[in-house]
């Protein structure tokens, strides 16, 4: 079973066919092939640093962040507590091919290039579609909506500006319902102060 050790994300892994390993953060699309050039080892041969013409293939299948790790800092005797949580980005990918000799990957992306193709060709076509249609029914809907305006503004000067109710009501109703509580109480006197005993 042929072998390889790589290095991505500033860490070796030592990969064989099929694999399935969590790596650093890469910048790619689900269903990718990504290749590592920086092949350290492959079988028995080891590099100085690198193997030259080693390639090593795998298809990325997901990236997501890993379970929270908690960073907890405490100074004893200083009431000094911190928690936080941290969630790294892992890309996982599942290594599909070792290769030597300056040899390219022979395995496609599963479906990424009708997929993408599709997406370039029928989303613009949408989104001019849908842009147009409402710039049309705006334009159409102005005209009829200066007219409506203009025919409103005819009938406005035909009715009387409405009355305001008058102060003097509100006035007398405040005095009905401070005739209808009781009176206040006045504030308890106080106590003469006791003259000093000898």
């Amino acid at each position: 079973m042929t072998f390889a050790v790589i290095k991505t994300g500033g860490k070796q892994y030592k990969v064989a066919a099929n694999d399935v390993l969590k790596i650093e953060k890469l910048d790619a699309e689900a269903g990718t092939i990504v290749t590592f050039d920086q092949v350290l080892m492959v079988d028995g041969e080891v590099g100085a640093p690198l193997v030259q013409g080693a390639l090593v293939a795998a298809e990325l299948l997901e990236t997501r962040k890993q379970k929270t790790v908690i960073v907890f800092k405490k100074n004893r005797r200083h009431n000094y507590r911190r928690r936080n949580g941290h969630r790294q980005l892992l890309s996982t990918v599942r290594i599909t091919e070792i290769l030597t000799g300056g040899a390219k990957p022979t395995v496609k992306a599963a479906g990424t290039a009708k997929a993408t193709e599709t997406v370039t060709e029928k989303a613009p076509a949408k989104k001019a579609a849908a842009k147009a249609a409402p710039k049309a029914e705006t334009k159409a809907a102005a005209p009829k909506a200066a007219k409506a305006a203009a025919a409103e503004a005819a009938e406005a000067p035909a009715k009387a500006p409405a009355k305001k109710a008058a102060p003097k009501k509100a006035a007398a109703k405040t005095d009905e319902a401070a005739a209808e509580k009781p009176a206040k109480k006045a504030p308890a006197k106080k106590a003469a102060p006791k003259a000093d005993k000898e």
